[in-house]
């Protein structure tokens, strides 16, 4: 793959990496003066996202994946943490936030509401690039262009509104604008959950051809284990506002090592009447993010859990597969964690 003209670091340089990302939504008393305190959406998250891959995040609901992506946006503030791309730290005089939207877009779960209503879908794809300085008549050519590379007629559709389209065919004008600035870098929320089975796939192709054609990189962020695996060359599990494992995609939902991964993975329908599901990998709801369990987030529901797991907080550690779970932190008290080993004097 030809990396962009405006790749800095070169391939070992991680596109994106993200240090101790935390947000966390204070709470109103009530007029009692009751309640307060904050929800910790997301809560010391760190990863790296390398040029070209596709790195998928799932997990449960309210565990903190769109919050992330919209962290990595800046479409809310974080409250700390350092966001890096391509070795520039974005919002400083290396790279302000305007040039670091221009080379990272985002498309969003509900292609309606993502587009201007009162916009034709040539001028939403047109809109972005002229407001970074692209005249109005490349910008519509760019526009008509995309249209085409995303399978819609420009002819048909230009000068069509949105409610006159399909969901799959305004989600085709999402990918299109995101791509109206020549970005590296695009963040998919949930990009396909919304659309039939028959038309998410021909989405999901669609974005690997122009992965493949643009020299993308993509955050693909879905709840679908099966389009995860089959999109995302590596994956980072979350839970509570924290990352439980990454690791690449093929390692991780083979040899999956944190038991809440284990617990996802084995909720995943099976065709096969042999492999029929008869309990619940996991029992009961995640805890309540405002106060968070001491210790591993997980030992609520965790079946290997011991005494140590509601003591000692876990660091993500492991190399090129990273775990945040006490059986593999050699020393950690665990019973099924390996002893520390003696270095020689």
């Amino acid at each position: 793959m030809t990396l962009p003209s405006d790749d800095l670091g070169g391939p070992a340089q991680p596109l994106l990496e993200v240090r101790d990302l935390v947000k966390h939504f204070p709470l109103k008393k009530d007029v009692f003066g009751r309640g307060g305190g904050v929800v910790r959406a997301v809560d010391g998250v760190s990863f790296r996202v390398r040029k070209g891959e596709t790195l998928g995040v799932v997990g449960e609901s309210g565990c903190g994946k769109s919050t992330t992506a919209r962290l990595l946006m800046h479409l809310i503030e974080p409250d700390g943490g350092e966001i890096v791309f391509d070795g520039a730290t974005v919002g400083s005089r290396d790279l302000s936030l305007k040039q670091f939207r221009r080379q990272a877009q985002m498309v969003f779960q509900d292609s309606y509401a993502s587009l201007n209503p009162r916009l034709t879908i040539e001028d939403s794809i047109a809109f972005a690039p002229q407001v970074h300085g692209v005249p109005h008549r490349e910008a519509v050519e760019r526009a008509r262009s995309l249209l085409a590379r995303v399978g819609l007629e420009p002819r048909r559709f230009a000068e069509r509104y949105p409610h006159e389209l399909s969901g799959g065919q305004r989600q085709r004008v999402n990918i299109a604008r995101a791509l109206a600035l020549e970005p590296r870098l695009i963040l998919l929320d949930e990009a396909v959950s919304a659309l039939d089975k028959s038309v998410e796939a021909q989405v999901l192709n669609l974005l690997l051809d122009l992965k493949d054609e643009f020299g993308l990189t993509y955050v693909f962020i879905s709840h679908d284990l099966n389009v995860v695996e089959y999109m995302s060359d590596r994956v980072m599990v979350m839970y509570l506002g924290r990352v439980a494992e990454i690791g690449d995609s093929d390692v991780l939902f083979r040899a999956p090592k944190h038991p809440y991964t284990r617990a996802l993975l084995s909720s995943i329908p099976s065709m096969d009447p042999d492999r029929r599901t008869e309990r619940p990998p996991l029992s009961g709801d995640p805890p309540n993010p405002i106060n968070p369990p001491s210790g591993c987030r997980f030992h609520t529901r965790c079946p290997k859990a011991h005494a140590v797991c509601s003591q000692r907080e876990p660091t993500l550690s492991g190399g090129a597969h990273t775990v945040a779970c006490l059986m593999h932190e050699p020393g950690s008290g665990h019973p099924e964690a390996a002893p520390l080993q003696k270095v020689a004097a």
